[in-house]
Formats: C-alpha cells, sequence, structure tokens
C-alpha cells in the first residue's frame, strides 16, 4: 500500500528505511511563480491566515513537495516585541528595519528586558496568524501532508531586539548581558513552539541564523544556543523538531544533536556525504539542495542530479538547504520533485 506524503515525511523524521525519501520544503516555501499559480501574494499573506494557509500549501499542491508550511520569513517574533518592520514585496520577504531596546557593549550601557509573558506573546500580532494558519492547514491538508511551522531561535530572536552585532560582541565584553537577553527571549520561543504544536503542526522548524559558525564560535555555540534551544524547541510536545541553521555547519553538528532536536536542516556548504557520516543516523538530516546553486541559478537537469545526488548520500529528507528566494522558477523546483520521485 502506497504511503501518504505525511507517513512518508514523518517516517522520515523517525529515520526509518524507506524505499525513497520524501522532498519538502522545510524552510521558506513561497515564490513569484507558485504566488501566481494560487493568485496569493506577499506581503498581504504574512498577516492574513487564510492567505498564508493556502500560500504555504502551494509548495504540495503547486509543485508536488510532500509537506505544506506556515510562515514565511524570521520577523513575525521580532515585530510582536516592539521592532519595527518593512512588511517587504512580493519578491522580498520583510526585513527588520530598527531595534526596540539598546545593547551597547562598547560603552557598557544596556537596556534590561522588560517583554510580555509568553501567554500573551502566543495571542499578539502575526504570531497569532501564524498559529491560526496552522490550525487550518491541519484542518485542510493534514490528512495528506505533514503540517511543519517555522520560528526563530532564541539566541537569532535576541539580537533581533538588541543588534545582532551588539549582542555577538557581547559575548567577549559582557557575557552575562547576553545571557540575560536570551535568558528573556527564550521562553516566549519555548511557549510559541508549543502553540505550533498545540495548533497542529507536525513539525517545528526552527531557523537559528544568527547560530552559524560565521558569526558564533564553535566553542560557544552550546553555550549560547544550543542549550537554549534544546530548553525550547527540543522540550516541544506533539511534535518533531528541526534545527536550521545556516553555513557551514560541520563544526558544530555533534553540538546540533545534542540539543536534542528530531532533525537537523543544514546547507549545501556541508557535503552531503560528509554530513551523513558524521551524524550517523543520530537525527534525521533534511536539505541540503543549494537555494542558489542549483535552484536559483541552475538549470532543471542540475536541479535534479542536486537532489538525486543528495538522497544517494543518504538524507532522510531531499529538501533547500535554506529558505526558497521568491524569484526561483518553478520548472527548477518540479525537476528536483520528479527526480527524488522517480527514485
Amino acid at each position: 500500500m502506497a504511503m501518504t506524503p505525511r507517513e512518508r515525511v514523518l517516517a522520515a523524521m523517525k529515520r526509518e528505511k524507506l524505499d525513497r525519501p520524501p522532498v519538502a520544503v522545510f524552510t521558506q516555501s513561497a515564490t513569484i511563480d507558485q504566488m501566481d499559480a494560487l493568485n496569493i501574494y506577499w506581503p498581504e499573506a504574512h498577516s492574513d491566515p487564510k492567505l498564508m494557509c493556502e500560500l504555504g500549501a502551494g509548495q504540495a499542491k503547486v509543485f508536488g513537495f510532500e509537506a505544506v508550511r506556515s510562515s514565511f520569513c524570521l520577523t513575525a517574533e521580532a515585530e510582536a516585541l516592539g521592532c519595527k518592520v518593512d512588511p517587504g514585496k512580493s519578491d522580498r520577504t520583510p526585513m527588520l528595519k530598527a531595534h526596540p531596546f539598546h545593547f551597547d557593549p562598547m560603552e557598557g550601557s544596556y537596556d534590561t528586558p522588560n517583554l510580555m509573558a509568553p501567554e500573551e506573546f502566543v495571542k499578539t500580532g502575526r504570531p497569532a496568524v501564524i498559529i491560526e494558519a496552522t490550525k487550518l492547514m491541519k484542518e485542510k491538508y493534514g490528512q495528506e501532508y505533514a503540517v511543519i511551522a517555522g520560528n526563530t531561535g532564541p539566541f537569532t530572536l535576541a539580537g533581533h531586539l538588541v543588534s545582532t552585532e551588539n549582542l555577538v560582541f557581547g559575548i567577549m565584553m559582557d557575557p552575562d548581558k547576553v545571557h540575560e537577553w536570551v535568558d528573556a527571549v527564550n521562553p516566549i520561543i519555548k511557549a510559541y513552539c508549543q502553540a505550533l504544536s498545540d495548533a497542529g503542526a507536525d513539525i517545528i522548524q526552527m531557523s537559528e541564523p544568527s547560530a552559524s559558525t560565521d558569526l558564533l564560535d564553535p566553542a560557544t555555540f552550546m553555550e549560547y544556543a544550543g542549550n537554549y534551544v534544546h530548553d525550547s524547541l527540543a522540550q516541544t510536545k506533539g511534535a518533531d523538531t528541526v534545527l536550521h541553521i545556516c553555513g557551514d555547519t560541520k563544526p558544530i553538528l555533534d553540538y546540533m544533536i545534542q540539543t536534542g532536536v528530531t532533525g537537523l536542516s543544514i546547507e549545501e556548504k556541508v557535503d552531503s556525504a560528509e554530513a551523513v557520516k558524521i551524524v550517523n543516523n543520530r537525527a534525521a538530516l533534511v536539505g541540503n539542495v543549494g537555494v542558489v546553486n542549483p535552484l536559483l541559478q541552475g538549470t532543471p537537469e542540475d536541479c535534479a542530479a542536486a537532489g538525486k545526488r543528495i538522497a544517494a548520500a543518504g538524507f532522510n529528507v531531499i529538501s533547500p538547504g535554506c529558505g526558497l528566494s521568491a524569484l526561483i522558477k518553478g520548472e527548477n523546483l518540479k525537476a528536483l520533485v520528479n527526480a527524488v520521485k522517480s527514485l
């Protein structure tokens, strides 16, 4: 009996042996071609739960991927906590424009965290929209497809509130103040993860780009990011959990596993065969098709070849290695899907 897309994705999360891996977008999944096909566009879909539900399901309904996903950016939490946000356009996700709190390790001057209660946060602004969209996805598409809900990691969110650059400088100059801010943010993220699961998400996919090896020394990963992910994301009840970190994550793959999450989402900067060897079935591997090359700049044949190569290496889920550019052509995404489904 053939597996449904939902069954295949959830079996892959359990690292079960399958005839082929599923192919799904775990990170940002909307493109202009997808918006045109559905006549649903950004920025409206960022703040309307019905539009978010339908556009987030477009990866499956338009291109044939095997999951659906709510939310398209990493600014919803920051905006709810006071950040000024440019809503973006149809071809560009929202962008942070101003940090609401002062944090200057060079001067030694800091605002004290004064954030809303987690119970209030999950009812506020776009986080509440994303929770509602997740409920709608579960009701409409949850029988056939795994429902993925995306959110922002605690170290990244703390940086959004006080400036990522200043937060990273603070690790060297005033680490206690850095902990004070990540400690303040983490209960909010923990409550949000659980609220998304309670809304019907099968998988919570947390993006923690500021914990990249480009910004954070691997030796400090667990102290400033990993331990918080363990407490917030990995403790979520009722859902699998996937941690996404950008860049070359090879030096921190072991640490990412130590967070206790179900799966790791990684970019193409880590060789797929090396990643499989290092992880050694201790977590589900999701990725690592390049979003620039081949998905944005390559041909359909390039995209198909990448999917087959990553599947052959042993990844549990074949997926873009990071959030999709809205400018990626539908023919490239369809070629990736068809190549994996034909294995």
